[in-house]
């Protein structure tokens, strides 16, 4: 593939294709995560009040986020197919007036978000003498959230096409700048004053600033896929409805998993501190071993969006067979290690011995279903690939509603924890068969 915007998975062995764009797509996420985890360490020097500040933005931070993945995913979608297809012009048409609506969205929640953000913290539970903290991060990061929707909807064009290696170095190079600012600009440094909390939001800004210049850059000059001269208003809106068809379920869905997550986090809580502590450290250990599922799942969109639109359903249905064997090795590998090593694993985040062993509890149960739960995620990201949106929300939030919180709760109720961490697993089963019935129904 030379060009975004011709196609370059609709022929070649399809297991070697989408091991091809796993690889990158990986280390893209890995970056990701890192970047947080990079705020979060040098925030945490600055003191336990920053630190709570910096809590109260995460809420807020994803529900932007958020919604700027729900877009990417649309966008995803219907450029893949239109490159399957071979309509060049239409690709470059989708991109424009697509990053056009990332901008218009942008505008429109901080319209509606800035004046009432005091309010939307204090329901939070955020105390007056934090919310100027608070609003020493939001405010500049606010200014900048244009620089950061555009790279993410740029990169989801380019993954469209078959291309991870870019998206993944565009983020390991905003990844790199963060690391470089935050100390700089947090504590100081010669002629640079300390900014604490602000300065964090201002090396956020200016590393997807640097990024923002390279993704306009890649799409204008090397893909032709910016254009300027937009065509009509019904043209842009025909676009936007199309994205939208696709994203608007996505965004509600991803809007939701924080959500579930307090939930389980409440049920967690009846059992102590250790526990809550030990659930927090088991989740962000799972969010890692899982990437390469994730990533997986990433490129399945591209892959089955040009395979669609090239009428390529044998290709499609071979790719959900490949990714069903690449999930259950992998995860049968994951589960062998972490219930080998648990203890040194779980040893690496804490001592306190009550968390250590809730850590390897949990490392012993709920990874046995990771293969389901990997499996699961291909089929929701081959529907949104396939303008079904709406199998793919109902798998997610069946998932989470209907299977995972009421089986946690009954195995927390009957079993304590280990009962928790069996209901998880089962509901992660549970979601792969619903996701397996939804497939088979679509292609009755």
């Amino acid at each position: 593939m030379s060009k975004a915007g011709t196609p370059s998975l609709t022929t070649g062995p399809v297991g070697s294709e989408l091991l091809r764009m796993t690889g990158p797509m990986t280390v893209g996420l890995l970056a990701n995560m890192l970047f947080n985890l990079v705020d979060t360490y040098f925030i945490g020097k600055l003191g336990q009040q920053e630190l709570a500040a910096m809590a109260f933005t995460f809420p807020l931070v994803f529900f932007v986020t958020g919604s700027s993945m729900g877009m990417s995913i649309g966008v995803s979608s219907v450029v893949s197919r239109a490159i399957g297809a071979g309509e060049g012009e239409r690709v470059r048409m989708l991109t424009s007036h697509s990053l056009l609506l990332g901008l218009v969205v942008v505008i429109s929640l901080l319209s509606v978000g800035y004046p009432l953000l005091n309010p939307i913290l204090l329901a939070m539970g955020a105390t007056r003498d934090l919310l100027p903290l608070i609003r020493s991060y939001m405010l500049p990061w606010g200014c900048g959230i244009a620089f950061i929707v555009i790279p993410m909807l740029g990169n989801s064009v380019i993954r469209a096409s078959g291309n991870t290696m870019i998206p993944s170095m565009v983020m390991l190079i905003a990844g790199f700048i963060n690391v470089i600012l935050d100390p700089l600009f947090i504590f100081g440094w010669g002629p640079i004053p300390a900014m604490g909390l602000q300065g964090a939001a201002l090396a956020t800004i200016i590393a997807y600033l640097v990024i923002c210049v390279v993704m306009f850059s890649l799409l204008r000059f090397k893909y032709k896929l910016l254009v300027f001269k937009l065509g009509s208003l019904r043209a842009v809106w025909t676009s936007w409805k199309e994205v939208m068809v696709i994203a608007c379920p996505a965004t509600v869905t991803n809007q939701m998993i924080p959500v579930a997550n307090g939930v389980l986090t409440a049920i967690v809580s009846r059992n102590g501190e250790a526990a809550v502590a030990a659930w927090g450290v088991s989740t962000r250990i799972e969010s890692l071993m899982m990437s390469p599922f994730f990533a997986l799942s990433t490129v399945m969109a591209p892959f089955v969006g040009q395979n669609s639109g090239a009428d390529r359903p044998d290709r499609i249905r071979e790719a959900i067979c490949f990714t069903g064997k690449f999930c259950f090795a992998g995860s049968l590998l994951i589960w062998l290690t972490v219930a080998g090593f648990g203890q040194q694993i779980a040893g690496m985040f804490t001592v306190n011995p009550e968390s250590l062993r809730l850590i390897q509890q949990h490392l012993w149960i709920v990874p046995a279903s990771y293969g389901f739960f990997a499996w699961k995620l291909q089929f929701t990201s081959a529907f949104n690939a396939l303008r079904h949106p709406f199998y793919s929300s109902v798998t997610f939030l069946g998932r989470f509603f209907i299977l995972m919180i009421p089986l946690a709760c009954a195995g927390q109720y009957y079993y304590g924890l280990p009962g928790f961490y069996a209901g998880i697993a089962l509901s992660n089963v549970g979601a792969l068969f619903l996701a397996m019935g939804l497939w088979k129904w679509l292609h009755r």
